[in-house]
């Protein structure tokens, strides 16, 4: 290129310098004969003659200059054209391509969530939004609508990345939803038919729901994904994340926080994949091979965890150390991301710890230290608190709550009590709903709180002071009463009446048993001339064998066999049989008044009638509350609909036949509203009449001497027992209403499910 550009300069010079020439010859022909322009011209002549004979200088100059010029321009095109060959070479180098002809790296997130509730679906929802927000498109995907046989294939080579939101049911199972998609996981990754690289090139993140509290099956699913996915060579772009409802053990303190803190992590690692990025290594190769002691160290660290979790299977250890992807895209047994090592060496910490255990202390630096009870998490959490105050509970301190009754704002009125004044003879405008414990062993398909209440199966939180529970209870009570002055229609003495706590019904929600304080919280009660009615769920039988006398305690029987009650109550612990038959046991012990609570299901637990009585013959109540289930709404907690409720008739005639197979036992009570019916003993039918209403002066002068004597002096429950009237009783015209009041017919239902 340069000499073309030489031999042009040099030929272009000479034909400039022959131009100069001609017309330097053409000039003198036409010149004139003045002696002036004579010398004139002599002169030009004379130089340009001059500048002739010197023209080889003249060329080699001329070509000198314009090639240097042309070369210096051909090496600085060169130049340039380098310059982009490099960038060309560089964004190949890393994946990428000229802004011109740009790279798709993520193509979109499909979210494929398990839900029963409902939670999975709306976290699916949230993170379906956040990553629309990058700039990436996202599909939310139903299980049940996918059919991985067709299509899960297809996401290998789609360059998607697939997310899985699934939550752990009943026994570690799959929720309905997404029963046959996991069914096909786990066979097609055992089946040599589809092989073990039938997903190789799938990008995938798995996110599990569970509670910690059922031992033994805690984010099952989210596990079994998780290790299905990669078993047919899925590439986990993450790891795997887990939510615990149960906020004692939740690593954030709920699993919505669980759920923020992995979405975090999530966001941030796709957009790393939407760059092309892959994951950082943690140190600098290239100069000293440090990644290479980093592995043999977690080598170690794994090594060590491999020991210590005997239980773990040799399959699932496999896959938590060695599934994710190394730099050049291949999987590697002996490269763990550091994500997950920071998470083994915290399960190697939590392990060592739980061996210093002993005997409820903790070994720390060699000397035993009682648990603090600042270390412990409070029961409410923020969310759950804004849930709770969202339904109108009035919470206290850290675990505790009232709320006013329907049934008090009711009587406050003059349109009739509820059925335990009707069968008991309790002032409802005087009643104090609350509980020491908003926290519950079961999770009921009738729970009228749709189970937004916490779980567990011991008291793991930190604790409030009974006084000030009762203080403060009292006083958010009193102040809804207050409320209520001048509204039309309130009775002015109910109102004042209300103002005064005389009952105390301890069933708002949860298990108040599970506090620890209960007996002092309920000689607290008995103090301030308040009965107790305490409502368990027969899962405490030494819980309840320890308690001070109670004015009536109930135990919920919700079913009279091991599978219904595991399909009603859905209790949390495993062994819920045998504590629920020696619940009853222990009620059975007790001398004060007792009560069963049957909550009849109908096409669920209507047809035990014999199963029934012989519960009932285990645990001799004084009496037993036949009680229809309310519908409290449509719940994506709970299946129960209004086909399942009992029309009155319907409990009366089931009533009928239990009371005929319990020779010991007569219908003696009724209220209609309630859609409730009142069996007794018949110790408490003296010379034909019924004596079910509770003298509850007499109960607080038998308790104080109980108190006083230090428990020596004992009482019974036909000790404090108060005539019924008339319209109480079964049959009676008023079918259970206090004919002192006056019935109320709402012209609009609508929903009102507080109360007890």
């Amino acid at each position: 290129m340069v000499d073309n550009c030489t031999v042009y300069c040099v030929q272009f010079a000479k034909t400039m310098i022959h131009l100069l020439c001609i017309i330097f010859l053409s000039s003198r022909v036409f010149a004139t004969d003045t002696k002036a322009s004579q010398n004139e011209y002599s002169i030009t002549e004379t130089y340009f003659m001059s500048i002739w004979n010197k023209r080889l200088y003249l060329y080699t100059l001329a070509a000198l200059v314009f090639g240097a010029w042309f070369l210096l321009k051909a090496l600085w095109k060169k130049k340039s054209l380098k310059n982009v060959d490099s960038g060309v070479y560089k964004a190949v180098k890393n994946n990428e391509q000229p802004h011109t002809d740009k790279v798709v790296h993520v193509s979109g997130v499909k979210i494929f969530y398990g839900s029963q509730t409902g939670t999975a679906k709306v976290f699916a929802q949230e993170l379906s939004e956040e990553v629309k927000t990058l700039g990436i498109t996202s599909d939310v995907i139903d299980m049940k609508d996918y059919d991985p046989d067709d299509r899960l294939a297809d996401e290998c080579t789609s360059k998607s990345v697939c997310v899985f939101l699934v939550a752990t049911y009943t026994d570690g199972e799959p929720t309905e939803n997404a029963e046959w998609f996991c069914k096909w996981l786990e066979e097609a990754s055992t089946d040599f038919r589809y092989g073990k690289t039938y997903l190789k090139g799938l990008r995938y993140a798995v996110f599990g729901l569970g509670n910690s509290v059922y031992v033994g099956h805690y984010n099952t699913v989210g596990k079994n994904v998780d290790k299905w996915l990669w078993m047919l060579s899925g590439m986990r772009i993450m790891t795997r994340g887990e939510g615990d409802c149960n906020v004692v053990k939740s690593r954030n303190g709920s699993i919505q926080a669980d759920f923020l803190a992995w979405k975090a992590k999530f966001l941030n690692r796709l957009q790393s994949l939407a760059k092309g990025e892959k994951k950082k290594c943690s140190g600098d190769c290239k100069t000293n091979g440090s990644c290479k002691k980093k592995n043999r160290k977690e080598d170690q660290v794994v090594e060590k965890q491999q020991q210590v979790e005997e239980k773990t299977s040799s399959e699932e250890e496999l896959m938590e150390s060695s599934s994710d992807e190394d730099e050049t895209g291949g999987k590697s047994g002996s490269v763990v991301d550091m994500e997950d090592l920071g998470n083994m060496m915290s399960s190697v910490r939590k392990v060592k710890i739980k061996e210093d255990r002993r005997g409820g202390d903790l070994l720390l630096n060699g000397v035993k230290k009682t648990e603090d009870e600042d270390e412990r998490r409070e029961m409410i959490t923020p969310a759950l608190r804004a849930s709770l105050t969202k339904q109108g509970y009035k919470l206290i301190g850290s675990h505790s709550g009232v709320k006013l009754c329907r049934w008090t704002k009711s009587m406050l009125r003059g349109r009739g009590g509820c059925y335990k004044h009707t069968f008991y003879g309790i002032e409802s405008h005087r009643c104090m709903e609350t509980t020491p414990s908003l926290a519950c062993a079961n999770k009921c398909v009738f729970c009228w709180r749709h189970h937004t209440n916490p779980v567990g199966t011991e008291w793991r939180w930190k604790m409030d002071p009974a006084e000030e529970i009762l203080q403060d209870a009292m006083e958010k009570h009193q102040n809804m009463i207050r409320q209520f002055r001048g509204v039309p229609g309130v009775k002015p003495e109910r109102y004042e009446e209300g103002l005064v706590v005389k009952h105390c019904a301890l069933s708002l929600v949860g298990e108040p048993i599970m506090y620890p304080e209960i007996n002092t919280f309920l000689r607290l009660l008995h103090s301030h001339n308040i009965s107790s009615f305490l409502v368990t769920n027969a899962q405490f039988p030494e819980e309840i064998r320890s308690l001070v006398p109670v004015t009536q305690l109930y135990v919920s029987v919700d079913a009279s066999t091991k599978d219904s009650l595991k399909k009603i109550d859905r209790p949390l612990f495993k062994d819920f049989w045998p504590r629920f038959l020696d619940s009853l046991k222990a009620l059975g012990e007790k001398r004060q008044r007792t009560v069963y609570r049957l909550t009849l299901v109908k096409a669920w637990n209507v047809e035990e009638l014999q199963a029934y009585s012989e519960l009932i013959a285990l645990g001799q109540p004084d009496f037993i509350e036949v009680k229809g289930v309310t519908y409290c709404g449509e719940s994506s907690a709970s299946s129960l609909t209004m086909a399942n409720v009992p029309w009155h008739q319907e409990v009366v005639s089931f009533v009928q036949q239990l009371a005929d197979m319990l020779p010991q036992y007569e219908i003696a009570c009724e209220h209609e509203h309630s859609n409730c019916l009142l069996i007794a003993h018949t110790k408490f039918k003296v010379d034909g009449e019924w004596w079910t209403w509770i003298d509850y002066e007499r109960f607080q002068e038998l308790v104080q001497i109980y108190e006083e004597s230090g428990g020596q002096r004992s009482f019974s429950a036909l000790d404090y027992v108060s005539k019924t009237p008339l319209w109480a009783l079964f049959g009676a015209q008023e079918q259970g209403f206090d004919p002192d009041d006056t019935r109320f017919q709402r012209r609009s239902k609508t929903k009102d499910i507080s109360g007890c």
